[in-house]
């Protein structure tokens, strides 16, 4: 009977996050209309959340009164032998305490400033409403001047939410940030809370203005630390011009509804990767000539910037990059061998499908190992090594992604609309 009525709830939640989603899509007209539809929002969240509470409860009610039915085994087996198989896996098992910090920030769609406020560092979210990596002005720049206020997995989360967004869409039960109930629990099954809510007017703003705000350059933390010369105050004027420059890219990058297909979400995460990477490119060179003008003593000072939260060792960092590096040449299963064992199993394809899926997942494997050889070996001391690091990552992902979308492409093409259905909604493990 608890299995049952879980089996039910679940189905509520699946409708519930529908329903979420199609709020968030929607852009209506009028300051009336978007109240009422940020109320309805608040409302469904609400009931969600409610609904994920009480499942997880049922959940440990079914634990504490004996053995699993063997189909909830293999769930929570497919979770365990997921969870592994990706680039977070070390920073989930080492430190759960930490992990678990970085979901809060995750699931509430905390800017970096927004979250050092609240004591915690900065962590990846992914998606924002319909845009994906919502925080990436702040956070390549900011990472670039004082990467010990980030959530040391921070780019292992990026890589996996870039190649689970393709298959599973937002709303995968393995996010990259996995539960713990308790410090140094075992990973559990879980369905994560979606998409964190936003207003139409803050992603308005967000996507119109990336560089003002919460997401400001540090210009004036720079120039309280370095006291620039008047000749390197002119090159600081440089930047800033640059900085906003680079602001504008970013204006043409969000997406202004929910890409609800495979290929489609790939060509959102895409765009937005590429402008991060024009951006960088844009502000690199006046970076690089504000950087080399000043002394050892301003360099010093300037390598030093960065908000007083979670402070790290220059060791640990290093340790933590030591570790990260070793990690990324494990296999990655569940990037790689699940989606396309659970696209078999879902859609069934057969014939010149099934050679097109064998393309795909290739293609897949070939993308990873791509990202696997990003993977840093150190972590450079000044903003300009960690700014160059930070390109060759958004290139690496931007190979990935030109790897995966033509086979994406075709293999999506032969499928019939009934198997678009399944492929768009795909989830990883089956239903109990």
């Amino acid at each position: 009977m608890l299995s049952r009525q879980s089996t039910e709830r679940q189905n509520r939640i699946d409708r519930l996050q529908q329903r979420v989603q199609q709020l968030q899509s929607q852009k209506p007209e009028g300051r009336r209309a978007q109240r009422t539809q940020e109320r309805l929002l608040q409302t469904q969240n609400r009931l969600l959340q409610r609904e994920q509470r009480v499942q997880q409860s049922d959940q440990a009610r079914l634990q504490r009164l004996g053995p699993q039915p063997s189909a909830e085994r293999a769930t929570a087996a497919a979770a365990q032998a997921a969870a592994r198989g990706r680039f977070a896996a070390h920073f989930r098992n080492n430190d759960a305490l930490q992990a678990r910090a970085a979901l809060t920030a995750r699931e509430n769609g905390w800017a970096p400033r927004h979250a050092w406020r609240r004591g915690h560092r900065a962590a990846f979210v992914a998606w924002l409403g319909p845009v994906f990596w919502p925080y990436a002005y702040s956070d390549i720049f900011e990472y670039t001047f004082w990467p010990t206020a980030y959530d040391p997995g921070y780019w292992a989360y990026a890589y996996d939410d870039f190649v689970d967004t393709v298959f599973w869409g937002t709303d995968s039960p393995y996010s990259a940030y996995a539960r713990y109930p308790e410090p140094g629990a075992a990973i559990t099954y879980s369905r994560t809370r979606g998409r964190a809510s936003v207003s139409p007017q803050a992603l308005r703003q967000l996507c119109g203005e990336p560089d003002k705000g919460v997401t400001a350059w540090p210009i004036a933390e720079i120039t309280r630390a370095v006291r620039p010369t008047p000749e390197q105050r002119a090159l600081l004027d440089e930047l800033k011009a640059a900085a906003a420059k680079a602001a504008d890219v970013f204006k043409d990058s969000c997406a202004e509804s929910y890409s609800m297909t495979p290929p489609g979400r790939l060509r959102a995460m895409t765009n937005r990767v590429n402008a991060t990477l024009n951006a960088v490119r844009i502000v690199r060179p006046a970076l690089e000539k504000f950087y080399n003008s000043l002394d050892d003593e301003q360099k010093a000072r300037f390598n030093a910037l960065g908000p007083n939260v979670g402070e790290r060792s220059q060791q640990q960092t290093q340790q933590e990059a030591n570790a990260q590096a070793e990690g990324c040449g494990d296999p990655k299963s569940s990037l790689t061998q699940l989606p396309i064992e659970r696209i078999e199993a879902v859609i069934h394809p057969a014939g010149q499908q099934k050679e097109a899926l064998d393309r795909l997942g290739k293609a897949t494997k070939d993308a990873v190992e791509g990202l696997q050889a990003a993977c840093p070996d150190d972590v450079p001391l000044t903003p300009l090594g960690r700014l160059e690091a930070m390109e060759k990552r958004l290139e690496a992902m931007l190979h990935a992604a030109a790897l995966v979308q033509p086979a994406m492409d075709e293999f999506y093409a032969t499928l019939s609309n009934e198997q678009k259905a399944r492929f768009n909604t795909l989830q990883q493990v089956a239903s109990p």
